[in-house]
């Protein structure tokens, strides 16, 4: 780590900003914005104005959807061999619940795989919609830790860890952790672990799109925009073909994928302004050179971050194993809370906000998503490393 650079330290014109979510947005994007918020291409008025059945908004939707087709590489096949791209509404939190409406039919089960938090929030709605659907759901794998005092999410399970029932209609999974910094498949070319012919749901809501992945692994993604693809109101929801096709039909009609997929999910009015900004943040994540790039700089993100962390054990201290460190919410602890205190009044002294770790858990949580510029990493690695020879 080079000597303090007084020019990292000096508080910036735009905030560095490393919120969990709603999070950072592109400068470029927000520019553009800016430049076409009251009049979008020539119309008159702002995109949030047109009607969402006219050309102008359409054209804007359907782009969106055609770019996160193109960078995430999604199927376009029939049935089992092709996706939908379903922009939702309700959150991730909403799709808890929705997706054991659609998959859950009477008698069937599902298995939920729980390495964290949401995890926990994930199984407890399936749970209440299975209550009702005369179907179960049960914990197949969970790593939660009990050791006295210890961190309660440390690792992902291994694929052998989890249990498997042949009435299982799908196998649910939280691809990162948010609160408790734990990710899936983070080494360089790693692929998610294989659970035989059951589909498997994943929430990527704080991952999606940071690096290239295979998505006929998975039979649903859910995902909310806020954190790497856009701002909130819009949540993202790929799902096979013959999933869709196959979900209940005794749920209400605007809560069945179906209805979202016959309509290009203009069923009734999305929202029309998170989609826009959405889909020119897949056009900022294009012009950058596609998720291969993306991934290069999310790892020196990352990188510069945890080489701070393992260079002063003794002072900063990150529970979650190292195989199963996140690449986008890298959790720490300082020796005491009164230096963790003193650390983010540091930080926000120089212009960097969303350092404490949630509520549930304290410590300190830094969120390099997609739009956190390299140079705010830089920053922070520099005030990590300057705090720890202080006090060292």
């Amino acid at each position: 780590m080079p000597a303090t650079d007084a020019s990292l330290m000096t508080p910036p014109s735009r905030t560095m900003n490393f919120n969990a979510g709603p999070a950072a947005l592109p400068l470029a994007v927000l520019e553009a914005c800016r430049d076409e918020l009251v009049d979008f291409g020539n119309t008159g008025m702002s995109i949030m104005e047109h009607s969402h059945r006219g050309a102008a908004y359409e054209a804007v939707h359907n782009d969106a959807i055609a770019r996160l087709r193109s960078l995430m590489a999604i199927p376009d096949g029939t049935g089992a061999d092709g996706y939908d791209i379903l922009f939702m509404q309700g959150g991730a939190s909403q799709q808890f619940a929705q997706v054991a409406m659609n998959l859950l039919s009477p008698g069937a089960s599902a298995g939920y795989i729980i390495s964290g938090v949401w995890g926990e929030k994930a199984v407890a709605e399936a749970r209440a919609v299975a209550l009702h659907a005369e179907a179960s759901v049960r914990v197949a794998c969970t790593t939660a830790s009990s050791t006295p005092g210890g961190a309660k999410y440390v690792r992902v399970p291994g694929a052998d860890e989890v249990s498997l029932a042949p009435s299982d209609a799908y196998l649910h999974l939280t691809t990162n952790e948010t609160i408790d910094g734990v990710q899936y498949a983070t080494a360089p070319g790693a692929v998610f672990p294989s659970f035989g012919a059951v589909p498997v749901v994943a929430d990527m809501s704080s991952d999606i799109a940071w690096r290239p992945i295979d998505v006929r692994q998975f039979g649903l993604i859910y995902a909310g925009a806020q954190k790497n693809l856009g701002p909130s109101g819009v949540t993202v929801v790929i799902i096979r073909r013959d999933l869709v096709e196959a979900g209940r039909t005794d749920i209400p009609v605007i809560f069945q994928y179906r209805t979202a997929s016959r309509n290009t999910s203009l069923y009734n009015t999305p929202p029309t302004f998170s989609i826009y900004l959405m889909r020119q943040v897949l056009a900022w994540i294009g012009n950058l050179g596609g998720l291969d790039a993306v991934e290069a700089r999310n790892r020196a993100k990352s990188g510069a971050i945890y080489r701070v962390i393992d260079r002063f054990p003794e002072f900063y201290r990150c529970p979650v194993a190292v195989e199963s460190r996140s690449m986008m919410n890298i959790v720490f602890r300082l020796p005491t809370p009164a230096l963790e205190e003193a650390f983010v009044a540091t930080a926000e002294a120089h212009g960097m906000v969303g350092l404490w770790g949630h509520r549930s858990v304290g410590g300190i949580r830094a969120s390099l998503y997609n739009a956190v510029e390299p140079a705010w990493v830089d920053a922070l690695a520099q005030l990590m490393h300057d705090t720890a020879t202080r006090h060292a």
